[in-house]
């Protein structure tokens, strides 16, 4: 950092009006050509960031966020233009710059984290590769020295053994892993400004903190400014100097963080704070989502046997799922042991009500769900569903078993076919088992949509013309298609921004009571798992190291790494309003 970068963050420290903004940006509008006309994505957004300063860009799915993010480094989509409007990069107008102005400025002056990992890393192109690039083109490596730059960046990113994960290809991370590598791009050039689109959506709550310290570090060490796109109100709270709110492509308010959120003025921030979840205050109501709304047998029901090890998460009552001394064994390729991704778990999914299994990526949590849905089998150990052996079903029965047990997986983009319509993905199980006649069936989807907060003039789009949360409720809807009795929930609500999130969340809980479902429910979300689930299994490395009630857990939790893990959620310790 030079001397006067230096005297810059510490005035906007000190008195952020002082110093003159890195980016300023002044009634900036943006449009959109579709072929049902004009859409007006961005409407008269006035923001600035200094030096040093982070800025957190908050609101729903459509609000504007990105679009606004997108247009700063000159990445909007096809058919999008700055319609009117200034953007000034440390005096510099850009926002009508060439596209070789902007190549000169993306990753050196302008880094990017972008939300979806899946859709930004080549898949044929090795980790290490993708890394490699950015830093060549930039000049910021030779030949000769690209690969220890290459190590360096994934080491900062958070990746471990990074000489091993750099040879390695996209299909090979995890999604937590994934979006690392992005934040290893991203940060590879170490940019002046580094835009960051839903950073850590898909990490676990103790790895997202330690992606943030490294981005703090960095905005102090280097005088880096961030603009931070987020739904998590809590994170925006704890990481952001100033939060700005966008709602319907305009800024509804912004100022301090703590603020806004403490104090909101709009009734559009209102709700945001009201809905999140990730609030520290929204964890105090446990019962908002538990069956019959009361919260009433959370506390006073007892765990049984033990409180770690192959601990039962729940009592003795009538469970529709029972798991006893479950392992997954992985062979690995060149090393003599073998990973063990599962080992000896227990637990039990008492019917008509939520088990939620948390844990940092690699903790066993999606090999668990996914041996539960026999997609993959068990080295050993047993699964009953409704008392019987799920490993003894003969073809009729699992054909039975696949229609009771549903899952909603992580990631929408890989799970949902691109070349459907969303009308078809929704119908097509209700096809597939051969549920109602056609008029029935599109009824049937029509009402679905409605559930999960979806416009009918969606039916005949397709996945990629929809926004990571608008496919998550595609996902969850397809799985609520055949009226399932356990539904498997793998992080079914990353991707959403809060307001959708929180009626996800309802809906969940209303069709539970409604219909008696039960849930195992995946998530790094602490704050949502306290609010919907009954009981909390940890797994740490495979194991599972403590399960007992929702309210047990979040209020005395015995394990440290439980206790690590409440200590990472953001926002923990803000007074922010209910």
């Amino acid at each position: 950092m030079t001397v006067r970068d230096e005297g810059a963050v510490r005035a906007v420290k000190e008195n952020p009006m002082s110093v003159e903004p890195l980016l300023s940006v002044q009634g900036l509008a943006v449009d959109f050509a579709t072929m049902d006309g004009v859409v007006h994505a961005v409407e008269g957004v006035d923001l600035e960031i200094r030096p040093g300063e982070t800025v957190a860009i908050v609101g729903e799915s459509g609000s504007g966020k990105s679009t606004t993010a997108m247009a700063i480094i000159g990445l909007l989509a096809g058919g999008g233009r700055v319609a009117a409007g200034s953007i000034r990069l440390d005096g510099r107008e850009i926002a009508h710059a060439s596209e070789n102005e902007l190549r000169t400025i993306r990753g050196r002056d302008i880094g990017l984290v972008p939300q979806d990992p899946m859709s930004n890393l080549n898949p044929v192109a090795k980790i290490g590769t993708q890394v490699a690039e950015t830093l060549l083109a930039h000049g910021l490596a030779t030949r000769q020295n690209v690969q220890g730059k290459v190590v360096e960046a994934l080491t900062a990113a958070g990746l471990p053994d990074p000489e091993r994960r750099a040879k390695q290809y996209p299909h090979e991370f995890s999604g937590g892993m994934r979006q690392r590598a992005l934040i290893a791009i991203g940060l590879a050039c170490k940019p002046r400004l580094l835009i960051a689109d839903e950073p850590t959506s898909a990490l676990d709550v103790t790895v997202q903190q330690t992606i943030l310290d490294q981005i703090g570090e960095m905005t102090r060490e280097l005088g880096t400014a961030v603009l931070l796109i987020t739904h998590d109100l809590g994170l925006a709270a704890e990481r952001a100097e100033r939060v700005v709110v966008m709602h319907r492509g305009k800024v509804v308010e912004q100022g301090p963080a703590r603020q806004i959120l403490e104090d909101p003025q709009h009734p559009y921030t209102q709700s945001l704070v009201k809905a999140a979840p990730s609030v520290a205050v929204a964890r105090l109501r446990p019962e908002a989502f538990a069956p019959g709304g009361s919260g009433e047998g959370l506390s006073d029901a007892p765990a049984t046997g033990e409180r770690a090890g192959a601990a039962s998460a729940v009592p003795p009552r009538d469970n529709i799922v029972e798991i006893e001394n479950l392992t997954k064994v992985y062979p690995v390729r060149g090393k003599h042991e073998d990973f063990v991704a599962v080992d000896d778990v227990s637990l039990a999914i008492p019917r008509g009500e939520t088990v939620a299994i948390v844990g940092e990526s690699g903790s066993g949590k999606t090999t668990t769900a996914r041996m539960l849905l026999k997609l993959i089998e068990p080295t050993s150990g047993l699964i009953r569903y409704e008392g019987k052996d799920v490993s003894t079903l003969n073809r009729a029965e699992t054909r039975e078993f696949r229609q009771r047990v549903q899952p909603i997986f992580q990631d929408p983009y890989s799970s949902l076919n691109p070349m459907f319509t969303i009308e078809r993905l929704i119908a097509e199980p209700l096809e597939f088992y051969k549920r109602g006649s056609g008029a029935e069936r599109r009824k049937r989807v029509r009402q679905l949509l409605d559930d999960v907060a979806l416009p009918q003039s969606m039916l005949r789009r397709y996945p990629s013309e929809l926004s990571g949360g608008q496919r998550q409720r595609v996902a969850i809807a397809r799985a609520l298609a055949l009226s399932p009795d356990l539904i498997v929930c793998d992080e079914p609500v990353s991707a959403l921004d809060v307001l959708v999130q929180d009626q996800i969340l309802r809906l969940l809980g209303d069709l539970q009571r409604e219909y008696g479902f039960s849930y195992l429910f995946i998530s790094h979300d602490l704050a949502v798992v306290r609010l919907i689930s009954d009981y909390v299994c940890v797994m740490k490395d495979g194991k599972l190291v403590e399960a007992a009630s929702s309210e047990e857990i979040f209020t005395n939790p015995r394990d440290p790494y439980t206790r690590r893990l409440l200590a990472s959620i953001p926002g923990n310790e803000l007074n922010i309003a209910s």
